[in-house]
């Protein structure tokens, strides 16, 4: 797992490395430089004119180094420091000197009035104003040079955060205040806002670089937040047994789809058999029952007593495991069968879509849930559950509590999909891309979780391998074919790629 801090908690990091490496805190700061340094280098020859920057606190420090060691290169660097207080960090300080003591520095001190440099297509800025450690919205002259940096057309590097940005929560940030970075060079471990998606204008492309903070620290160090990696998926995948049979593997039941909505519970059980499941049966109305029957021979159908919709709750003790709501439709009938088999069901469910709809209007089901059960809304269909909220971090809190009270796993869909364990921990997925953004995909995703939850197992595990799975599928169907013409078919073609990969046959 790749860990994410409060931006609090990245001090203290520094603090231990610091005392138990132990290295100076100048150091530290030298060797976070040089992998800046390093990145930016690799992106930009020394032909590219170079504007640094530099507020008056560590953030600064790092910028006045990297204009250092850019120069020694042989690029051309223009640096601001802005010492409005009269006051540097130590080591904002120290590596103000040492860039002073190199010989046709083009270096500018601001102290009160500032004369902007023209700034052009050919230039890239780099951003070293503020950094995590920032606690209130910028103001003043500050927000005055981040309007004027956003304005230009040239392209911006931000170290560590854009300035302006906190680490977290941004309510109550103006807009306008904040660097619009075209890439973020954060150090050591990923910030939580660069996650949501009203931040992406100002964080742009983030790439994490190590600068060698205490690996003990990060490891003992608790964090609720964190990102799955590969690994981490690989980990958690039970072998297929020599001597299986498809009783092995789970019996699982999709109820899905309404008349003309034929569609999604196709789309859902084809994620299910391409995801492991031993048997299949799809609930759906008899309108559906031909055109889903030739489309998925390998499922078995059963169905309700109403023509064009879900009507009749199902008996479940045959089954591991139960999907319920692409394309279920929210008519009358339907919400009273789907409360009627929320009270009558123990086995784990993925509660979706429609499902998700009817139950945000009778929350007092919300107890009756089956314990094991995913709820994977997408932030509008989380709103109706939760109530509006105002950002993403809001969104997530409220996730984490609706969570915690249900005793369910939530996962959020998005970018980078949160995970929400009933403890409070949030796992993000790191995979998947903008050509899933399609009608289906999530129809996908419930079967793919139901399949899992069928073969055993638990919620967390499912969600984990079934996200991942999801959108490594996505990746692998926008490497062939392209993002733009991805349809929710393509990710299930591309399952069985996905599975190759991360279960090695």
């Amino acid at each position: 797992m790749i860990k994410i801090f409060p931006t609090y908690e990245v001090k203290q990091l520094d603090a231990y490395t610091i005392e138990n490496e132990p290295i100076a805190s100048i150091d530290l700061m030298e060797r976070a430089s040089q992998a800046l340094t390093k990145a930016i280098s690799e992106r930009w020859t020394n032909e590219t004119p170079i504007v640094v920057f530099a507020g008056p606190g560590n953030n600064g420090g790092d910028a006045l180094a990297v204009a250092r060691l850019l120069a020694e290169k042989g690029y051309q660097v223009k640096t601001y420091l802005f010492n409005t207080k009269g006051y540097l960090s130590a080591d904002c300080e120290e590596n103000k000197l040492c860039l002073l003591d190199m010989q046709a520095v083009d270096f500018h001190e601001v102290t009160s009035q500032f004369v902007p440099p023209v700034l052009t297509t050919n230039h890239v800025v780099i951003d070293g104003l503020f950094g995590s450690g920032l606690n209130k919205p910028l103001e003043g002259g500050f927000a005055s040079v981040v309007k004027y940096i956003n304005a230009s057309p040239t392209t911006i590097v931000a170290i560590d955060v854009p300035s302006g940005l906190m680490g977290e929560e941004n309510l109550y940030t103006p807009q306008t205040a904040i660097i619009k970075a075209n890439l973020t060079l954060t150090l050591q471990q990923p910030k939580l806002a660069f996650l949501f998606a009203e931040n992406h204008p100002y964080v742009g492309e983030w790439e994490v670089l190590d600068i060698g903070l205490s690996k003990q620290a990060i490891e003992e160090t608790p964090t609720s937040w964190k990102m799955i990696t590969e690994d981490d998926v690989k980990q958690l995948l039970k072998p297929r047994a020599k001597h299986s049979h498809k009783g092995t593997y789970g019996k699982g039941l999709l109820i899905a789809g309404s008349h003309g909505m034929a569609g999604a519970s196709i789309l859902a059980a084809k994620g299910a058999l391409r995801s492991g499941i031993g048997l299949l049966t799809i609930h759906l109305p008899f309108l559906n029952n031909a055109i889903v029957q030739t489309a998925v021979p390998e499922a078995m159908t059963e169905i309700d007593v109403h023509d064009t919709c879900f009507s009749t709750e199902m008996d479940t003790d045959d089954y591991q495991a139960v999907a319920i709501g692409p394309g279920l439709g929210q008519s009358r009938i339907t919400e009273k069968a789907l409360l009627d088999q929320l009270v009558i069901t123990t086995t784990p469910m993925v509660i979706d879509a429609d499902a998700l709809n009817l139950l945000s209007a009778n929350k007092n089901y919300l107890n009756k849930l089956p314990k094991g059960s995913i709820l994977t809304p997408h932030p509008k269909e989380l709103e109706r559950l939760v109530g509006k909220c105002n950002t993403s971090y809001e969104r997530l809190q409220r996730a984490c509590e609706l969570s915690a009270k249900a005793n369910v796993h939530i996962v959020l869909k998005g970018a980078y999909t949160a995970i929400i364990q009933p403890s409070g921990e949030v796992c993000f997925n790191t995979t998947g891309n903008p050509g899933m953004a399609t009608g289906g995909s999530g129809d996908v995703l419930t079967g793919i979780l139901l399949a899992l939850l069928a073969q055993g197992y638990d919620a967390d595990s499912a969600a984990k391998i079934g996200v991942y799975i999801h959108g490594l599928a996505g990746d692998e169907a926008a490497n062939q074919m392209g993002q733009i013409a991805m349809t929710a078919s393509d990710i299930i073609s591309y399952l069985p790629q996905a599975w190759k990969t991360i279960f090695g046959k």
